[in-house]
């Protein structure tokens, strides 16, 4: 194996892995655990279409990106190597500042949308949409 793989390639790639895998799950979840037993299916497909969709758009916008921003620099003179760096560098930066600006939102949303002590009395665990199916 190339050096270079296993240092610039195989972390990021690690790290997509285990944000994904504990990510999907979770958002599956908090999809389905405010639909009832009749509107499980719904909730569950437009979750799924909603991955599927966006990640399409979004690949295809920060492709976008990085292929202009790669003839950008190819027309200033740059070589190929270089250009394409930079236009995958510009891509890559967009995307950590949406991950950044999801966080943020995340983060925003779950400390002021319920007061653990506060709500802690009246709020009840819901019965999964799944529990009465069959």
């Amino acid at each position: 194996m190339d050096g270079d793989y296993v240092t610039d390639v195989l972390p990021g790639m690690v790290l997509l892995g285990l944000g994904a895998g504990m990510s999907f799950p979770s958002l599956m979840t908090l999809a389905m655990s405010g639909a009832t037993p009749s509107d499980a299916g719904l909730a569950s497909g437009l979750d799924n279409t909603t991955l599927q969709v966006g990640g399409a758009i979004g690949l295809a916008v920060l492709a976008t990106l990085a292929t202009t921003r790669t003839q950008h620099l190819l027309n200033g003179g740059d070589g190929n190597a270089s250009a394409l760096t930079g236009g995958y560098h510009l891509a890559f930066i967009i995307a950590a500042g949406l991950v950044v600006t999801a966080l943020v939102v995340a983060v925003t949303v779950i400390s002021s949308g319920c007061g653990a002590e506060e709500d802690a009395g009246r709020l009840e665990a819901p019965e999964p949409a799944y529990s009465e199916a069959g």
